[in-house]
């Protein structure tokens, strides 16, 4: 996602990891996808990709993808570590206190879209902007924040409706508002995984309640 909002040429190849080819033994041994193969160097740290993509693909060529408030960076960031808590739990007893830890979670998230942005508060304008509009994390346009939020959202949506019949609640309309229009670029539909290939990874994963 992040080189697809940069612009270069790339190539992605996709690699089953039951019947993994031998050359990842040479290029990155002991790690597992995905990692950037750039030149004859190979990067498998996610952060470390994508600041090399951020640094070497840089303006005045290539857009800027950092967020400018600190605060989109970590927006969001407990959700998956919720989710994944509900979700691999077999305990019953348990399940009601994680959905609500889950949701917890979710509506943060929430307000911190519902609520303006400094870009967003006119200091002259004697309406007061008392909700923010923005379409993403940081305003208008895909950040890296975006590129690591929301893959594991869809995650979440996907994978809880799922195997716990959760569903984010329509009255967080700042998160369903940031799922449409990210669901309508390109940049996010072509290289989130398929709804069915994220039921299948996680049949293994979610757990049965008793």
């Amino acid at each position: 996602m992040v080189l697809w909002l940069k612009g270069p040429t790339f190539n992605v190849t996709t690699i089953d990891l039951k019947k993994k080819p031998l050359i990842l033994n040479d290029l990155a041994p002991g790690t597992l996808p995905p990692f950037l193969l750039f030149g004859t160097e190979v990067k498998t740290d996610t952060n470390k990709i994508e600041e090399f993509l951020e640094e070497y693909f840089c303006p005045p060529r290539y857009p800027k993808l950092a967020a400018r408030n600190p605060e989109s960076n970590s927006a969001g960031l407990d959700v998956f570590a919720k989710f994944s808590a509900y979700i691999k739990n077999p305990n019953l007893s348990m399940n009601a206190t994680l959905e609500k830890g889950l949701l917890k979670a979710l509506k943060a998230l929430n307000d911190y879209f519902m609520t303006p942005l400094p870009y967003e508060i006119d200091e002259n304008c004697a309406e007061e902007v008392t909700e923010s509009n923005r379409r993403f994390l940081d305003g208008d346009e895909l950040t890296l924040a975006d590129c690591n939020l929301l893959p594991k959202l869809h995650i979440v949506k996907v994978a809880s409706k799922k195997y716990r019949n959760f569903e984010i609640p329509r009255e967080f309309t700042g998160v369903w508002r940031y799922l449409t229009n990210a669901y309508a670029r390109e940049e996010f539909s072509n290289t989130c995984p398929a709804d069915y290939e994220i039921e299948y990874a996680y049949a293994s994963v979610a757990k049965h309640l008793k």
